[in-house]
C-alpha cells in the first residue's frame, strides 16, 4: 500500500480537492429546514353533513365512511370524532405505505360512497407531514382599514404575490370578513301585498342573468347576441320588480332594505389584542425553508409601499428563526468542538504541523459528507447537522489515530510515514467499519424514531465512511508532506507525564491479569448492581424537549357558551399574556384551529412568540400563564405545548403524552368511566391539563314538525324548512361581480325577528293558498342542551382521558397512571388502554432495542473476521455491555431522561467502543499471548486511546452542554456518548484484558484436560 501511495500521491490530492469542491458546491445547494422530509403514514379526513345531530351523523355518514375506508391496503387504525353535522377521521397506514396512492384510494372510496350518504355530503382528504403547519405566518391590523378590507386585501393582493413564490405550495387566509349584499325583507310589508319570501328569491334570481341569445350574420360579421341582466349592486337589487298590476309595479326596494355589509361570522381571528386577518404560508415537503423565507421577506419588503395606509404587517411565526437558530448552535458546537479536539492534539503532539492536517482534513470531510447528503436526497436540518457535529469526534480520532501511529513509529525509527500509514490500515478499517456497522440496522427504523433519526444516522455513517478514507490515503500523504521528524521527537518529549501514568497502568494490571477471573466477575457484578439502580432511578421521556422560542395554547370556554362570551373571556387571557415581558407578538383564533380539525365556537388556538434569550426558560413561561389563567379567568381551559411536539402529536394523532382509552357500547357508562378516570389524573402530581376527548358542543333550537297541522295549514317540511333557513340564518340567492370578487346576495329578516329564542316561535310564514301563520302553530320549540361529541377507534366507541406532564418525566407519571387506573373500578363492559405519546414511547424503545441487538451482534460478527478469535470478540463486546451501565449511570447523574434521543447514543456507544477495542488487540499478535503481551498492548495503545476519548468527549461537549438553541434535541445522544467513553474507554484497557485473560485460561484448561485424555 505504501508504494501505490505514493505512486498515486497526485492522484490522490486531485481527487481529494476536487470531491471537496464539489462537496463545498453541494453545501450551498442543499435545501435547508427543521426537520428532514417525512412521509408520516396518516390521513386526515374531514367530513360535513349540513347540521345534523350528532347520533345521526355518526350513524348515517361516519359510521359507513369508516367501513369503506377499511377497505384501503394497508390501514392499520382508523380513528373518528364525530360532532354536529361535521366528522373527523384519522386514517393510519403501515409505515413504508405510498401515502399518495393511499389518499387517491381513499377518495375513491369516499366518492364511490357520497351518492349513498345524506344530501349536502362533502369530504377532503389532506395527507399530514410536517409541513401541515405554516412556515411563515404573518398577521394583518389596521385601524383604519375595515376587516372586510383586510381580507380582500390578503385574498386578492398578498395571496397571489406569495403564491408563486418557488416552494410555497399553499396560502391560506384566516379572519376577517367577506363583503355581501344584505336584503333584510320586512315580513309585514311583503304579507300586505300577498307576496311570500319564496317570490322575492324567485325575483332575485330571475333578474341576475347573463345569457346567449344566438349567432347571427351581417355583412361579412358574426355576431354573438348576449342577454346582460347582471346587478352591480344596492340600487339594481333594490328596482327589482316583484309584481306588477293597475297599481304599478312593486320594487324589492319597497318591501326590503338591501345594503352592502359585512357577512355573517362565527369565528374570531385577532393577533397582538386587535382583530386581524391572518396568512399562512406552507411549503412543499422537499422545499428550502430558509430559502423561501427570504423570498418572502423580500417580496414583502419591495411591496410593502403600495399596501394600504395604516395597515400592518407583523411576523407571527417564522421557522427561519428557528432553523437559523438551530443551525448556528450546531455549527458552533462544531466549531468549539473541533477547537477543543485541536488543544488535545496539539497538548499531545506538541505539533502545529500535525494539527495543520485534522483542520485541512476535518471541514474537508464534513464538505464530502454534504455531497453525499444531496447525492440521497436529504436536506441540511436539525438532525443532519446534528448528525455531524455528533460525528466530529470520531472523525478526529480516526484522522489522529493514524498520526499518533506514524509519530511513534517515527519516533522509534522503525519505518516511514507511508509505511507507518499501511501498519496502521488494517486496524483503521476494522475499528472504522465497527463504528459504521452500528448504522446499518437503524435504516429499517420505522415510527418517529426512524423518521426523525434516519437522516442523522445517514449523516453519521457517510461521514465515517469519508473519514476512514481520507485518514487511510489523505492523512499519509498530507503527513509525508508536512510532518518533520523533530515533530516525532516533541510528540516523544511531550508523553513523560503518559509514560509514568503506563508504568501505574502496567503495574495494576500485573496485580489484576493472575486472578483474572476473579477481577472480572467484580467488573462484571459492580456493572449490574450500579446499571440497574441507575436504570430503576433514571427518568424517561420521547422526544428531547427544546426551547423552540414558542408555543400553541389551545383553550376550551364552557360547552354552549356564545361566540361573544368566548371572545371575552379568552380577551382577559390576553391580557395575561401582553403582560408578560418575554412575550413578542401572538396570534388567536377562537372557532378555527391552526392546524384544522373539528372545532367549536367555543374553543380554539393561539401561537405565542418569545422574545430572543436572555429570558425565561420556554417551560417556566408556559406553567406561568396556565396558573394565572387558572387563577383569574375561570372556566375557561387551556393546553400548552411547543410547536414542534404539537406536530408531532398532531402527525401521531394525539399528541398529549398521557392518553388513558375507555371502550364500550354503553354510553353511560363510557361517561362515568371517563369522570372517574378524569379525577384519577387530576389526582397525581405532575400531570395537568386533564381533559375529556369528547367535548360538549353548542345549546340547538329543536324544531318539531307537527304534520297533521302542517296538513291543515296546506304547509309541507320542505317549503317550511325554505321559509325558515331564509328568515333564521339568511340564505344566499345570488352573487354580484365586483371585479375579482364574488358578493354573494343574502336573503334574510330583521334582526328583531331573530334576536332571542322566543322570537323563533312568531316568525310568520306563508301558506299555498297565500294565508299567514305564525311557526308555533304548527311546531314545536324547545331548547336542547349541547350534545357531546362521539369518537370512535376501529369501529368501536371510544372516550380518551388526556393529560399533559409538568415537571416530571413520561415513565414515572405513567407508572402512577396506571396505578391510578388500577385502583379504579370502572363499569361493567368498560375495558382502557393507554394511547398518547407514551404508546409511540413504547414502540421507539422497543424498536430502538432491537436496532440494540442487531448492533451488538453485527459488531460481535465483524470483530470475529477481523480477529479469526472468539475471545477477543466476547472481550470486547464485554466491555461494551459494561459500559452500557456507565451510560445508564451517567444518564441518571446528569438528570438527562432517557428518550429515543439517548436510546441513539446508547447504540453509537456500542460501535464507539468496539472501535478502540480493535485497536487494543491489533497491538497483540498471537493465538495464546502471554499478560506481559496484554500489558505491553495497553501501554503501546494508552495514548491513542486516551487522545480517541478525549477528544470525542470534547466535540461532544458543546451538544451535551446544550450551548444553542438547537443543541438541546441532541444533547441526551451527547450525554450517553461521553457517558460511555468516560466508562468504556478505560475499560478497553483494563476489563478487555482481564476478560481476554479469563477466557483464555478457560480455553487452556479445557485443552489440558483433552489432552490428558
Amino acid at each position: 500500500m505504501s508504494v501505490w501511495l505514493s505512486r498515486q500521491s497526485r492522484f490522490i490530492i486531485a481527487a481529494f480537492l476536487l470531491l471537496v469542491i464539489s462537496g463545498a458546491f453541494a453545501m450551498s445547494r442543499l435545501p435547508v429546514g427543521l426537520f428532514p422530509t417525512i412521509q408520516f403514514p396518516r390521513l386526515s379526513v374531514s367530513l360535513e353533513a349540513g347540521d345534523r345531530p350528532v347520533d345521526q351523523m355518526e350513524a348515517q355518514v361516519t359510521r359507513p365512511v369508516e367501513e369503506a375506508l377499511r377497505a384501503v391496503p394497508g390501514v392499520r387504525n382508523i380513528r373518528s370524532q364525530t360532532s354536529r353535522g361535521s366528522a373527523e377521521v384519522s386514517v393510519t397506514f403501515d409505515w413504508g405505505s405510498d401515502i399518495v396512492t393511499a389518499a387517491l384510494q381513499s377518495e375513491s372510496e369516499l366518492a364511490r360512497l357520497a351518492p349513498n350518504l345524506p344530501a349536502g355530503f362533502a369530504f377532503n382528504v389532506r395527507r399530514m407531514d410536517p409541513t401541515i403547519f405554516p412556515v411563515m405566518g404573518y398577521s394583518l391590523t389596521s385601524d383604519a382599514q375595515s376587516e372586510v378590507a383586510l381580507k380582500t386585501f390578503a385574498q386578492y393582493t398578498l395571496r397571489p404575490l406569495l403564491a408563486s413564490l418557488d416552494g410555497v405550495v399553499e396560502v391560506s387566509v384566516l379572519g376577517g370578513r367577506d363583503a355581501e349584499f344584505e336584503v333584510k325583507v320586512d315580513p309585514v310589508r311583503l304579507n300586505a301585498l300577498g307576496l311570500s319570501i319564496s317570490d322575492v328569491e324567485t325575483a332575485i334570481s330571475a333578474s341576475n342573468i347573463v345569457a346567449a341569445a344566438g349567432k347571427l350574420e351581417d355583412r361579412s360579421r358574426l355576431y354573438l347576441a348576449i342577454i346582460d341582466d347582471r346587478l352591480t349592486g344596492a340600487d339594481d337589487i333594490s328596482s327589482i320588480v316583484l309584481t306588477a298590476g293597475p297599481n304599478g309595479a312593486v320594487e324589492l326596494g319597497d318591501v326590503a332594505e338591501v345594503r352592502l355589509a359585512a357577512a355573517p361570522e362565527w369565528t374570531r381571528v385577532t393577533a397582538d389584542g386587535k382583530a386581524a386577518v391572518l396568512v399562512n404560508i406552507r411549503q412543499a415537503p422537499d422545499a428550502n425553508s430558509l430559502a423561501l423565507t427570504h423570498a418572502v421577506k423580500r417580496v414583502l419588503a419591495r411591496e410593502a409601499p403600495a399596501f394600504p395606509k395604516g395597515m400592518t404587517v407583523t411576523p407571527y411565526y417564522d421557522q427561519s428563526d428557528l432553523v437559523v437558530s438551530a443551525a448556528t448552535s450546531v455549527r458552533d458546537s462544531i466549531l468549539i468542538g473541533t477547537l477543543l479536539a485541536g488543544v488535545v492534539l496539539l497538548f499531545f503532539l506538541r505539533s502545529i504541523r500535525l494539527v495543520l492536517v485534522v483542520a485541512i482534513l476535518l471541514p474537508a470531510v464534513l464538505a464530502s459528507t454534504a455531497l453525499l447528503l444531496m447525492v440521497f436526497g436529504l436536506s441540511l436540518n436539525i438532525m443532519t447537522l446534528g448528525g455531524m457535529a455528533a460525528a466530529v469526534g470520531l472523525i478526529v480520532d480516526d484522522i489522529v489515530v493514524m498520526l499518533e501511529h506514524i509519530t511513534r513509529r517515527l519516533s522509534e525509527k522503525s519505518a516511514t510515514v507511508l509505511e507507518a500509514a499501511t501498519e496502521m490500515s488494517r486496524p483503521l478499517i476494522g475499528s472504522s467499519l465497527a463504528t459504521i456497522i452500528v448504522f446499518t440496522p437503524l435504516a429499517f427504523l420505522s415510527g418517529v424514531t426512524g423518521g426523525f433519526f434516519k437522516a442523522l444516522a445517514v449523516t453519521m455513517a457517510a461521514s465515517l465512511a469519508i473519514s476512514m478514507v481520507f485518514a487511510l490515503s489523505v492523512a499519509p500523504i498530507l503527513s509525508r508532506a508536512l510532518a518533520r521528524a523533530e515533530d516525532a521527537e516533541r510528540a516523544d518529549r511531550a508523553s513523560g507525564w503518559l509514560n509514568r501514568l503506563a508504568d501505574g497502568y502496567g503495574a495494576l494490571m500485573a496485580r489484576l491479569l493472575p486472578h483474572a477471573r476473579i477481577a472480572a466477575l467484580a467488573l462484571i457484578a459492580i456493572a449490574a448492581v450500579t446499571g440497574g439502580l441507575s436504570a430503576s432511578r433514571i427518568a424517561s421521556g420521547f422526544m428531547p424537549q427544546m426551547d423552540e422560542g414558542g408555543f400553541v395554547l389551545d383553550y376550551v370556554a364552557p360547552p354552549g357558551l356564545s361566540l361573544t362570551e368566548t371572545d371575552r373571556l379568552v380577551t382577559q387571557m390576553e391580557d395575561i399574556i401582553r403582560s408578560l415581558p418575554e412575550v413578542a407578538s401572538y396570534s388567536r383564533r377562537t372557532g378555527l384551529q391552526l392546524g384544522g380539525g373539528l372545532t367549536e365556537a367555543n374553543e380554539g388556538d393561539m401561537f405565542i412568540r418569545l422574545k430572543p434569550f436572555p429570558r425565561r426558560n420556554i417551560e417556566e413561561v408556559m406553567a406561568d400563564i396556565r396558573k394565572r389563567v387558572e387563577q383569574t379567568v375561570p372556566g375557561l381551559q387551556i393546553e400548552t405545548i411547543q410547536l414542534m411536539g404539537d406536530v408531532i402529536g398532531d402527525l401521531t394523532a394525539v399528541p398529549q403524552p398521557v392518553e388513558v382509552k375507555l371502550y364500550g357500547n354503553d354510553p353511560a357508562s363510557l361517561a362515568t368511566a371517563a369522570d372517574q378516570t378524569l379525577v384519577a389524573l387530576e389526582a397525581i402530581h405532575g400531570v395537568v391539563e386533564v381533559q375529556k376527548s369528547d367535548r360538549t358542543a353548542g345549546d340547538a333550537i329543536n324544531i318539531t314538525l307537527d304534520p297533521a297541522h302542517l296538513a291543515l295549514e296546506g304547509l309541507d317540511p320542505a317549503s317550511l324548512s325554505s321559509q325558515l333557513e331564509a328568515l333564521v340564518g339568511g340564505r344566499p340567492v345570488g352573487a354580484i361581480q365586483a371585479g375579482e370578487r364574488s358578493l354573494a346576495i343574502r336573503l334574510w329578516s330583521p334582526e328583531t325577528m331573530r334576536d332571542r329564542v322566543s322570537a323563533i316561535e312568531g316568525l310568520m310564514l306563508r301558506s299555498s293558498d297565500g294565508h299567514i301563520l305564525p311557526l308555533e302553530r304548527v311546531a314545536k320549540v324547545e331548547v336542547l342542551s349541547g350534545q357531546p361529541q362521539s369518537s370512535r377507534e376501529n369501529l368501536q366507541p371510544m372516550t380518551a382521558v388526556t393529560g399533559r406532564l409538568e415537571g416530571r418525566d413520561m415513565g414515572s407519571a405513567m407508572t402512577d397512571v396506571r396505578r391510578a387506573m388500577q385502583g379504579l373500578s370502572l363499569p361493567a363492559g368498560v375495558r382502557y388502554e393507554f394511547g398518547g405519546l407514551y404508546a409511540e414511547q413504547q414502540k421507539s424503545f422497543t424498536d430502538l432495542m432491537t436496532v440494540f441487538a442487531a448492533a451488538f451482534l453485527l459488531s460481535g460478527l465483524l470483530l470475529v473476521f477481523l480477529f479469526r478469535s472468539l475471545s477477543q470478540a466476547l472481550a470486547i463486546l464485554g466491555v461494551v455491555g459494561l459500559s452500557v451501565a456507565g451510560v445508564l449511570s451517567g444518564l441518571m447523574l446528569t438528570g438527562t431522561e432517557l428518550n429515543i434521543a439517548a436510546m441513539m447514543g446508547l447504540t453509537m456507544v456500542i460501535g464507539i467502543i468496539a472501535e478502540l477495542g480493535v485497536f487494543y488487540f491489533a497491538e497483540i499478535s498471537g493465538e495464546q499471548p502471554t499478560h506481559d503481551d496484554r500489558i505491553a498492548a495497553g501501554k503501546a495503545r494508552l495514548r491513542p486511546i486516551f487522545m480517541s476519548a478525549l477528544i470525542a468527549i470534547l466535540a461532544l461537549a458543546p451538544l451535551a452542554l446544550k450551548i444553542g438553541q438547537g443543541s438541546a434535541l441532541l444533547a441526551p445522544m451527547a450525554v450517553a456518548i461521553i457517558s460511555g467513553l468516560i466508562v468504556g474507554a478505560p475499560l478497553v484497557l483494563i476489563a478487555a484484558p482481564i476478560l481476554h485473560a479469563a477466557m483464555a485460561r478457560r480455553v487452556a484448561s479445557v485443552q489440558q484436560v483433552e489432552a490428558a485424555s
